[in-house]
């Protein structure tokens, strides 16, 4: 993708900036001449921000204000390590609700609208996020946060709430709840914005048909404001992203070297009006490519695909490199699945054990299904497992983002 002459001169005034005072890319940056960077090459030479870089710099070290302009700050889950600690000033949290308004805009949601929002609030970007972006358009709020699910039920037929914010595990747990308690016609929900977790077409086909809205997806990061930095439209071809906020690059995961438009690599993101905490080509970890070509739409906004996957969250058993988007794509195939499953692996007796817990539809026969699935799995993805077939309901629901791939091996 190309840089604009009005994104170069940020990136580069950005630099200018973050080398002059004392913060975290002064230190990061110190062997580079800042003014040698003429050019979107030069650019593409500077080095990565990894994810590390921010954890070390724990507490505060990313913070690039003094401490007078910052008016929060967020912060990852840390659930894989040090936890990174983001800054926001009072600049950053207005940009942030202004990029999070265009994505309810993008999805035709209008201040007529009843947004109930379940992600949850605190030190995570997710609710207040959604609830900032909504206050901003206009539109009613309706704060729940995650979890009540029977609360969340009556508030959803008393307020009439018209569109629901929700990992697609929780858009699911409430759709199939919807349907066990003949609810559907009480329901006045027309849209979903589905953020915090990939999930594949399958899953989507179902929440969509048991809640009876078009869903969208947004996108976001804790590191990069939050969700609400790219959203699907109507056509559901990708997602748009706002390139006068944001430069994106897609990059080849092993060598680091920028891939051409079209072709699957790894999302950088450099942030461009940023304060608190800005990123210079950050590594996110999400698999994606560019969309060229212009959306049927009528946006202007760049596109970049719905996210396959993520560098880390891929698995290797007998020489075979296996994504969670891959088995989704298997299984959207096998008329007998439902759109759950959970993948686990082993070690046994000196040698992996893979083994697939798969809901079926209702009415099918668990051998069939589980002789289909097998034979699936092996032609699409190479390997033979163990297929466990169960019951739609049977696999946990997640009022948070849900774990499909479980190695047990280390």
């Amino acid at each position: 993708m190309k840089m604009t002459e009005l994104q170069f001169e940020m990136i580069k005034e950005n630099l200018r900036q973050l080398t002059s005072k004392e913060c975290f890319y002064k230190e990061k940056l110190k062997d580079v001449d800042i003014e040698s960077v003429r050019t979107q090459e030069d650019f593409e030479k500077l080095p990565f921000t990894w994810k590390g870089d921010l954890r070390e710099a724990y507490p505060l070290g990313l913070q690039a204000v003094p401490d007078e302009e910052v008016v929060r700050i967020h912060s990852s889950s840390g659930t894989t390590g040090i936890p990174v600690i983001i800054p926001y000033t009072k600049k950053d949290v207005e940009d942030w609700a202004k990029m999070f308004a265009r994505c309810y805009e993008m999805a035709g949601i209008t201040a007529l609208d009843r947004i109930q929002i379940t992600p949850g609030y605190g030190l995570w970007t997710a609710g207040i996020g959604f609830q900032a972006g909504a206050e901003y358009l206009g539109a009613m709020t309706i704060p729940m946060g995650p979890g009540n699910t029977e609360k969340q039920l009556r508030m959803m037929q008393d307020m009439k709430s018209t569109v629901l914010c929700a990992t697609s595990s929780y858009a699911l747990l409430l759709a199939e709840e919807i349907g066990k308690r003949n609810l559907t016609d009480k329901i006045y929900l027309r849209k979903g914005v589905i953020g915090s977790e990939r999930w594949g077409s399958k899953m989507r086909a179902r929440i969509a048909a048991e809640l009876g809205v078009q869903l969208y997806d947004i996108y976001g990061l804790t590191e990069v404001y939050g969700p609400g930095i790219a959203m699907s439209c109507e056509y559901e071809c990708g997602m748009h992203y706002w390139d006068d906020y944001l430069y994106f690059e897609i990059v080849d995961p092993k060598t680091g070297k920028n891939v051409p438009d079209g072709e699957v690599g790894e999302l950088v993101i450099t942030t461009l009006r940023k304060q608190g905490a800005p990123l210079i080509r950050y590594r996110t970890h999400d698999l994606t490519r560019f969309i060229p070509g212009e959306c049927k739409c009528g946006s202007k906004f760049p596109r970049i695909d719905t996210l396959i996957g993520r560098t880390d969250d891929m698995v290797k058993v007998k020489g075979v490199n296996i994504f969670p988007s891959q088995i989704e794509e298997m299984l959207k195939n096998v008329p007998e699945a439902s759109s759950e499953y959970q993948f686990m692996l082993d070690h046994l007796f000196g040698k992996d054990e893979c083994t697939l817990f798969v809901e079926i539809n209702k009415g099918v026969d668990k051998k069939q299904a589980e002789t289909a699935i097998q034979k699936a799995f092996k032609e699409k993805i190479g390997i033979l497992v163990h297929v466990k077939p169960v019951s739609i309901g049977d696999l946990p629901r997640s009022e948070k983002k849900s774990t499909r791939i479980f190695d047990n091996r280390y």
